[in-house]
């Protein structure tokens, strides 16, 4: 592959990636920090993105005949597999995207056809390296802000003691709120739209000036009057993107997108023709299915900053096929999606530990709004079982949607404190069993579930 000769920005963003060399078990320890249980899936992506690094390991030309193993998970909906997928992608530190494959549909009708997948991702990555980028130019960035604003302040022919003597106030923060008058370039909002009879394909639009503009190196400027804190932030941004190198930028996004990229397609039971006959819409979901094929399969995909091979992008797909069946995909999508894992309905005793265990579980996330107010929650123990029960009912009772439900329960819980928090600061209030049971319980028991339904 081209970008492969490129042996510095290979390092590099092998370096970035450190995490890729975590071993399968380091991998599911820490998804187990954020999602409870589901331990087949997660063996399945740990080997899946552990098998990543190994690849980069073995020696060419071997290592390009080497291909990700893709992935479908099966399991109801809210029962974290969407969460899986994203976690893993914060661990490789890889481009990610999540798309929905109803979204999607068959080349030669209006919509978008799904190879906008991958352009969709290349944005993501430029954007994210761009970002990785500024940090290493962070300081060099605030330098030069910090000169320019100098110049601003004293002129770039005030003495040299004249200039020392600002620039020690600036460092002890003693100008801040000082208003200042700075130069900043304008930047036009891109807009695009649909060209005609070309589903997928769209054209930017653009002003003649700016087209001359762009060709002639010329940026339009604007002033503004802000202080000197807001200056080193606005002057840093604009330092920090000339210090980029823009080329290198692409480069090493097309390098992550394509040995790294992750892609989530969710709700692929949706496009799946659940008999033989087939016709109507039906048609166009199983066309969707055809143009997924040479995506995951591998072939190239054309995007504005070039060519990209999907060859080596991780494929996660996933449905809870509750009316269709995996079979009821077209026989190649199947063989394209080789590692199958299953994910089982949470139980009462699952919400239990999602509540309790998990790191950003939503006790921890309300408790911490609420501070905020000055009210502080205490859930106990049985109080926890009583939510963990109540949505494990009402799931039985009106529709299971896994952990979602226990976000209306809590909601619905916490209604009232959340409206008069700002009138009950210094409060403690103890989320216990019997709270539970006064505000919710009365719900569940005449079946009044209408207030939990999303």
């Amino acid at each position: 592959m081209k970008i492969d000769k490129n042996n510095s920005s290979q390092n590099q963003c092998k370096d970035r990636r450190t995490m890729t060399s975590l071993t399968p078990s380091q991998i599911v320890a820490e998804l187990d920090r954020f999602i409870i249980g589901h331990s087949e899936a997660k063996k399945a992506v740990a080997i899946a993105l552990r098998n990543r690094w190994r690849r980069q390991q073995v020696p060419s030309p071997l290592r390009e005949e080497i291909l990700p193993k893709n992935i479908l998970m099966i399991g109801p909906t809210g029962v974290g597999k969407t969460e899986i997928a994203r976690r893993l992608s914060r661990l490789a530190d890889a481009p990610f995207i999540k798309v929905e494959a109803t979204k999607f549909t068959e080349v030669g009708y209006v919509g978008r056809d799904v190879e906008q997948i991958i352009r969709d991702l290349m944005e993501i990555a430029v954007s994210e390296t761009k970002e990785r980028n500024k940090l290493l130019f962070r300081k060099q960035a605030q330098s030069r802000a910090e000169a320019k604003i100098l110049d601003i302040l004293v002129g770039e022919n005030a003495s040299v003691e004249t200039r020392e003597k600002f620039k020690k106030m600036m460092e002890s923060n003693q100008l801040e709120d000082k208003e200042i008058e700075i130069e900043v370039t304008e930047h036009a909002a891109s807009q695009s739209f649909d060209i005609p009879g070309m589903p997928g394909s769209q054209i930017g639009m653009l002003s003649l000036s700016d087209v001359m503009n762009n060709a002639l190196g010329i940026n339009k400027t604007k002033k503004r009057t802000v202080t000197i804190s807001e200056a080193r932030q606005l002057v840093a941004k604009e330092e920090s993107e000339k210090l980029i190198d823009k080329d290198k930028t692409v480069r090493d996004a097309i390098y992550a997108v394509e040995q790294n990229g992750i892609v989530f397609i969710d709700e692929i039971d949706k496009i799946c023709a659940k008999n033989a006959s087939r016709s109507g819409a039906d048609i166009s979901r199983e066309g969707v299915q055809r143009d997924l094929l040479p995506l995951i399969e591998g072939c190239s995909v054309t995007t504005k900053y070039g060519t990209i091979k999907t060859d080596y992008i991780l494929f996660i797909a996933s449905g809870a096929f509750h009316v269709s069946k995996p079979s009821d995909l077209l026989p190649e999508l199947q063989g394209r999606l080789p590692i199958r894992v299953e994910l089982g309905n949470l139980s009462e005793d699952d919400f239990f530990r999602i509540l309790m265990e998990t790191e950003s579980s939503l006790t921890k996330q309300y408790d911490a709004l609420l501070k905020i107010e000055g009210v502080n929650l205490d859930f106990t123990e049985d109080g926890i079982k009583k939510i963990a029960e109540m949505a494990a009912i009402v799931n039985q009772n009106v529709e299971n949607i896994g952990a979602r439900r226990l976000h209306t329960i809590v909601e619905k819980l916490l209604e009232e404190i959340s409206f008069t928090a700002d009138q009950r600061s210094g409060e403690s209030v103890a989320i216990n069993a019997k709270y539970v049971e006064d505000k919710v319980g009365h719900l569940a028991i005449h079946k009044d579930l209408s207030k939990f339904i999303l």
